[in-house]
């Protein structure tokens, strides 16, 4: 498993639903640096999750729990923006497209407007029903200077809240 950079970002949803709902989930987790000069921004992920490639060519990071099922997922991609203008509103209307297409259901519980590491942004909190299961996500949409943002983690609805914790604070170690 290696992580792969410089893709332009584009959601691969059924990619990210399959590793999710195939691989094993979160606990009590210590946070260590994560070093990787090729990423826009540094931060501590939990101490024995590994790192996965999806193979949908995303630029970040995509660390998962266990290689066991179910997993709980943390991905922490970027594009840049190359100039253009972001909307973030846009990007959620584009994330929510991808689920309908891939035949999956959201269910919106919460957004809000939230910075992380000093980036702006927008955060929602969904209830995913699917063919092969159900998942909560939270996702960020962050809009900094020259890269747009998109922080997620997706685990199943019984360990949600564990994990979702556990994503707070990797979210906290974040600096751009």
């Amino acid at each position: 498993m290696h992580v792969r950079y410089g893709a332009p970002m584009k959601l691969s949803l059924p990619v990210a639903l399959a590793a999710a709902l195939l691989l094993g989930g979160a606990g009590a987790q210590t946070l260590v640096p994560f070093k990787n000069l090729k990423l826009p921004f540094t931060v501590s992920l939990p101490k024995d999750w590994l790192i996965m490639d999806l193979g949908d060519g995303l630029a970040g990071v995509t660390v998962v729990s266990s290689k066991t099922p179910p997993a709980s997922m943390i991905r922490l991609l970027y594009a840049p923006k190359n100039g253009k203008n972001t909307e973030l509103k846009q990007e959620f209307r584009n994330f929510e497209a991808g689920v309908q297409q891939s035949g999956a259901k959201l269910k919106l519980y919460r957004g809000r407007n939230v910075s992380y590491g000093g980036v702006r942004g927008v955060e929602r909190e969904y209830g995913l029903s699917h063919p092969k299961g159900n998942l909560r996500l939270r996702v960020w949409f962050g809009n900094g200077a020259k890269n747009l943002y998109s922080f997620q983690i997706t685990d199943t609805p019984e360990r949600y809240k564990t994990s979702n914790a556990l994503f707070s604070r990797v979210l906290a170690s974040v600096r751009f």
